[in-house]
């Protein structure tokens, strides 16, 4: 289980919650308790409470038991209980992770909003301060993967899932010649490979050579991109590093990072990284796709929480350079680990500290500049209410894996095949349409989505608050419109965005603010060059005129056509003709009869701008128009 990954986390625990009120009579389950005995404490722990010796401490103590080996409906049961009678802040964020991970979402927000206000400064609290509506925004977004359970997964813990020369290498617990380790009952870890068969399934696995295992914990590996360099986490015991407790005699080591270099077709000289430390751990080692850098996660002093994020540099000589915060856009109080650097430059890394759906969720976010973009739930399915980590992908084909002990599974920790089924990164568009003279919001408008090339995604009318919203993918461009009866249609367009939200508000002049003396003044009716047809905007424009005609049936319009200075004269006034009876043609096919509307071309004997021989692309298409002249049935007559 990846929670083994985390001793020194739980000592820091035992010192900061359990050895205050240790008496004799809690001694015995005490001392399992420090030795990460979980599933042996909570049964002596449980023997207290039937002895009628429970209290406070005993209630907070088994719930921790429960909190760690994830059994969560105990785990909520006992902080519940052990909440009665006290205000530890810690207790009442774990006990809302766990109401959230039972699927008690109002109660979860009932105990994070308490949190917020014992720890107004906590990063946790301010990002629920700021969005305590978010497990329904996580929940509606949709699924953007297939997640599908791997046959390989055994009845014990397996997890991670890296790709490297046709093998699978993962981490695992099924060697049943391994001592059980006292936290959950299981062998110690082993890193295994599976080969992949053309078809994609898997061969057995087999564990990797004594280089690599130990008789202590080996966890996740990542490897160099020339594929001849492995890194991976072990248990510092291996290196007979660890701190003796001097009343208990309980041992406790570290995670180190260790690289092994392959040669010919095995993994062999096995070396300790300069970053290691006797005084903490480091582990979930990531390279990213240039060889250069190395993303780890570390409970160093200086950090923001249990465990943060880190990345340093892999100089030339194969020694790491100065481990450096990821920051804390990206690090919170809680815990970042397994971080996965991706060929695109996104960081994906598991945490509890951000708003999520329970336990570890899987999150993202970009360095871009110098600076963490926003971090991101990934979203369902990849992420349940259970504890969702080691995640891995190839951007380029889509695939990947995740780690999860969530229900249905066939261990206590599975890894699961990802595929990705739509846009990771999307923003929520947020579309208001209101009178540009009143500020009322116009009900019933129909508002349109175009993509990147003009064409039609989707349209929605606007509810009784005007309002609607589309979800877009990040950073591409999209344009909006915006029609409503009585009014002038508008297009904006979408500013490129990697926020989550983005609120947009579109304000519609009355469609007889259009009429202008003798004139209906619309946005310019452009042509492309050389051509006559009516595009998607210039019919979005004849719209307006289309609707005004029909407000007032009286209305007679003459039409005049212009082109720019390209081309004869000759040529350009029957390429005008043709625009302007195109024009014609397009106001009649709208039901408005032919004796209502008609045209004429005018060449380029009428240049709005008279550029001569240094026009621009943008001057002649400003030349390149239409203009509306009414000819009879003026309402402001």
């Amino acid at each position: 289980m990846k929670k083994i990954n985390t001793i020194l986390l739980l000592l820091a625990l035992i010192c900061g919650l359990s050895l205050t009120a240790q008496n004799n009579t809690t001694r015995k389950a005490d001392k399992l308790f420090e030795r990460l005995q979980f599933v042996e404490a909570a049964k002596q722990y449980n023997k207290l409470i039937e002895s009628g010796k429970g209290d406070t401490y005993v209630y907070s103590q088994l719930a921790e038991c429960y909190y760690n080996v994830f059994n969560t409906v105990e785990a909520e049961r006992w902080y519940a209980k052990a909440l009665n009678n006290s205000e530890n802040p810690e207790l009442v964020y774990k006990y809302a992770q766990m109401l959230k991970a039972n699927g008690k979402y109002e109660q979860s927000n009932q105990q994070m909003g308490k949190f917020a206000s014992m720890r107004p400064g906590d990063t946790r609290a301010i990002a629920f301060r700021e969005n305590p509506d978010y497990l329904p925004k996580i929940l509606e977004r949709g699924k953007k993967f297939n997640v599908q359970n791997l046959d390989i997964n055994s009845e014990s813990s397996d997890f991670g899932g890296t790709l490297n020369d046709g093998k699978l290498y993962f981490s695992t617990a099924r060697n049943q010649d391994r001592r059980n380790y006292g936290w959950n009952k299981e062998p110690f870890l082993d890193i295994y490979s599976a080969s992949i068969n053309s078809d994609g399934s898997y061969q057995e696995a087999t564990k990797m050579n004594d280089k690599i295992n130990t008789k202590y914990h080996e966890g996740l590996v990542s490897f160099s991109p020339d594929g001849k360099a492995m890194y991976f986490g072990r248990e510092s015991f291996f290196e007979k590093i660890y701190v003796k407790d001097s009343i208990t005699k309980n041992k406790a080591g570290v995670i180190h990072l260790f690289r092994a270099t392959k040669l010919g077709s095995d993994w062999d000289r096995v070396e300790a990284l300069n970053i290691n430390s006797e005084n903490y751990s480091v582990k979930n080692p990531s390279v990213s796709p240039d060889g250069k850098t190395l993303y780890f996660a570390s409970d160093m002093p200086g950090g923001y929480g249990n465990f943060d994020i880190y990345k340093a540099t892999i100089n030339d000589d194969g020694t790491i350079g100065t481990p450096i915060n990821m920051g804390q856009k990206v690090n919170t109080e809680g815990q970042e680990m397994f971080p996965f650097i991706s060929s695109n430059g996104t960081l994906y890394f598991s945490s509890t500290g951000h708003l999520g759906l329970g336990g570890l969720d899987v999150f993202y976010t970009r360095e871009i500049d110098g600076r963490m973009t926003n971090v991101r739930n990934v979203g369902i399915p990849v992420n349940s209410n259970g504890d969702d980590f080691a995640f891995t992908i190839d951007e380029e084909a889509e695939t990947g894996f995740v780690s999860s002990n969530r229900e249905g599974g066939q261990g206590s920790d599975d890894i699961y095949a990802i595929k990705k089924i739509q846009p990771l990164c999307d923003v929520l568009v947020l579309v208001t349409v209101v009178d540009d003279e009143t500020g009322n919001p116009i009900p019933g408008a129909v508002v349109s989505l175009f993509d990147g090339q003009g064409i039609k995604v989707l349209s929605k009318e606007t509810n009784a608050e005007g309002f609607t919203e589309y979800l877009i993918e990040c950073e591409t461009a999209n344009d909006i419109d915006a029609i409503a009866d009585g009014y002038s249609g508008k297009r904006i367009t979408v500013p490129s965005s990697s926020e989550e939200e983005l609120a947009l508000t579109i304000s519609l002049l009355p469609i007889d603010d259009l009429i202008a003396f003798d004139k209906i003044v619309l946005e310019p009716i452009y042509f492309d060059f050389d051509k006559s047809n009516i595009t998607e905007k210039a019919a979005f424009e004849l719209d307006k005129l289309v609707q005004i005609m029909n407000k007032y049936p009286e209305m007679v319009i003459y039409v005049e056509s212009h082109t720019d200075s390209r081309g004869s004269d000759a040529y350009n006034e029957k390429l005008s003709d043709r625009r302007a009876q195109s024009t014609v043609q397009y106001v009649i096919s709208k039901g408005i009869a032919e004796d209502r509307i008609s045209g004429i071309g005018k060449g380029e004997g009428a240049l709005k701008v008279n550029c001569g021989a240094n026009c621009s692309e943008e001057d002649h298409q400003t030349n390149r128009r239409s203009e509306f002249n009414i000819t009879n049935g003026n309402p402001k007559d």
